[in-house]
């Protein structure tokens, strides 16, 4: 027997052969201009959009029969290829390329994603969590591209209808389309070399509900067809022909799966209520469109952070681009409400995808300085065209807007000015918006903003704490470097105390507060929280069931008991060993 290490990002046991699923590869591109006339090469390009078109078309007539989570999701997804298939600026400028430089289109396709997908992709001085989501956007890019080669090629597509019904489906790189090809009905889980947790590959699989694991290393040259294999989509471990304790042991475990699973799904339409009536909320932190399917499946009770800083990755958005999409949302969250974050870019983030669309950004050593809303003060036609985006949004539901990395009262008071400027010009072109404002709120990042909370709240609506930024710099950790070590962590006496000043300052002036960092995704950290006189959390939608079920266990007692202890420990490591072995 021999195990292997992966990424497990669909929880799930299973037991079943391998079956592995290749793809003919590119080939390489040797001439880079045209031999023919750039009107004739012009036309042989806009024959493989078409053909790419039709192909997605195509793809999305095969979610018919998916799971309504899996059909959404895919099918959102397509929407955004098929846009990028549209007016947009690959094809623009991939087409201006053939007709004015001459190049062939294999030439200008790969050049132009490569340098669309090098913007958006993932820096290396940003969050894991950042450079995840950027690499899912550089691998839009990719995949379109990988799309229109293949047609300009005349190189097949890979298809899974030939691999036997029940096995694992074994493959170097499965890409977010190719998901619409994996029937959950036929494949028992899937393996792959390549993949991050938060890509669109993962959410999709996690929407179809199969357990998977990602990233596994050499897994062509470990793997052969047929083997036997456990597939622990939880713990990301694949088993090579299993011994039979290890298979005795798979079949157990997939039988208490099945019997949780069956009290999650009674669990979902339960409150999040404490064992003595209290009742908790718990919301989902959400960036795609893609996401809301396993938001309404986990049972959430709104968005307590959507992140808007992927709609500023390609051309700068204009007003109704970005009304279309936060509409998408709050519509689709159906009168649940919708917590918006303005662009969050600044410091270590989108400067220099700022200057690349002509704003002014400072020189390298200053860019601290300039973060979350004090950028977009000192771009307001940024921030206006957001405000004016999502005040058109709220006609159709509830949604507050939460300005980021605020430190002054000032700052607050210059961002409602605007605000309002922008509701009054809204209004007076014809809009109708609600009488009441949609609340404005702010972001608790820094130990400033948490220490001033109780200033800061004569201004703000409602408060946010963000324990990802706030960990870092109140520790003086960059979080980018430091995910897996103990110095970084939330469970550290001085940000228990920033997090406790907070919630009191809110509790005092009547604000809603909330926790959206990845601190509220730990349901043990949740029960100290709620100890700190917090109520309202915001994580990622796969967190949420262990949460409730943890927050339906819970008394105020209780909770209020592991405060006073953890408020007694004074060193970081024996705090994060006090929650990590509390028990109801």
């Amino acid at each position: 027997m021999r195990v292997l290490h992966g990424k497990g990002v669909c929880p799930g046991i299973v037991i079943a052969p391998v079956a592995f699923a290749s793809e003919k590869p590119l080939p390489a591109i040797i001439h880079t201009h045209a031999s023919t006339s750039p009107e004739e090469e012009g036309a042989r390009f806009d024959d493989a959009v078409a053909r790419t078109q039709r192909q997605l078309a195509k793809l999305r007539g095969k979610l018919e029969n998916f799971p309504t989570e899996g059909r959404e999701e895919i099918g959102a997804l397509l929407d955004v290829y098929e846009r990028m298939l549209g007016h947009s600026r690959l094809i623009r400028a991939a087409r201006a390329r053939i007709l004015e430089e001459g190049l062939t289109s294999e030439a200008a396709v790969k050049e132009e994603s490569e340098t669309l997908a090098h913007q958006t992709g993932p820096k290396d001085d940003t969050s894991e969590e950042e450079r995840e989501a950027a690499t899912r956007r550089a691998g839009e890019f990719r995949e379109i591209a990988r799309r229109l080669l293949r047609n300009l090629s005349g190189v097949s597509f890979r298809t899974f209808s030939h691999l036997p019904h029940g096995c694992a489906l074994a493959i170097e790189q499965l890409r977010p389309a190719d998901a619409a090809l994996v029937n959950p009905s036929h494949f028992a889980a899937v393996i792959t070399e390549s993949g991050g947790t938060t890509d669109h590959t993962a959410i999709m699989l996690r929407a179809l509900n199969i357990p998977t694991v990602l990233s596994v290393p050499h897994l062509a040259t470990l793997l052969q067809d047929g083997d036997l294999v456990v597939v622990n989509g939880t713990s990301g471990e694949v088993f090579i022909n299993p011994d039979a304790t290890t298979l005795a042991a798979a079949r157990a475990a997939m039988e208490e799966e099945a019997r949780l699973r069956r009290g999650f799904g009674r669990l979902r339409r339960l409150p999040a209520r404490l064992t003595d009536g209290e009742d908790i909320e718990l919301l989902a932190n959400v960036e795609l469109t893609t996401e809301l399917p396993p938001v309404h499946q986990s049972g959430a009770q709104g968005i307590g952070l959507l992140r808007s800083e992927f709609l500023f990755e390609g051309d700068m958005p204009d007003e109704e681009e970005q009304y279309e999409t936060y509409a998408i949302f709050v519509r689709g969250m159906e009168n649940h409400p919708v917590t918006i974050r303005v662009l969050d870019w600044g410091g270590d983030k989108g400067i220099d995808r700022l200057r690349t669309l002509g704003y002014g950004m400072p020189e390298d050593g200053q860019m601290l300085s300039m973060r979350g809303l004090r950028l977009l003060l000192s771009h307001p036609d940024i921030l206006e065209t957001q405000f004016a985006a999502i005040l058109r949004a709220s006609l159709h539901g509830p949604v507050r807007v939460l300005l980021p990395m605020v430190t002054a009262l000032s700052e607050i008071r210059e961002a409602r000015e605007i605000y309002e400027k922008v509701a009054r010009r809204l209004r007076r072109r014809g809009i109708k918006l609600p009488t009441k404002l949609p609340p404005l709120g702010i972001m608790i990042e820094t130990p400033a903003a948490a220490m001033t909370a109780d200033i800061l709240v004569h201004q703000a609506e409602f408060l946010a704490i963000g324990t990802n930024d706030l960990t870092m710099y109140t520790l003086a950790v960059d979080r980018s470097g430091a995910l897996d070590s103990n110095v970084y962590s939330a469970l550290h006496p001085a940000i228990l105390r920033l997090i406790g000043t907070t919630a009191n300052a809110a509790l005092r002036s009547h604000r809603p507060v909330c926790v959206c960092g990845e601190l509220a995704s730990d349901p043990r950290a949740v029960a100290l929280l709620i100890g700190l006189g917090l109520r309202s959390f915001s994580m990622t939608a796969s967190a949420l069931p262990l949460v409730k079920q943890m927050v339906r266990s819970l008394s105020l007692e209780t909770c209020d008991m592991l405060r006073r202890q953890a408020m007694l420990v004074d060193d970081p490591s024996e705090l994060q060993k006090l929650v990590a072995n509390f028990q109801t």
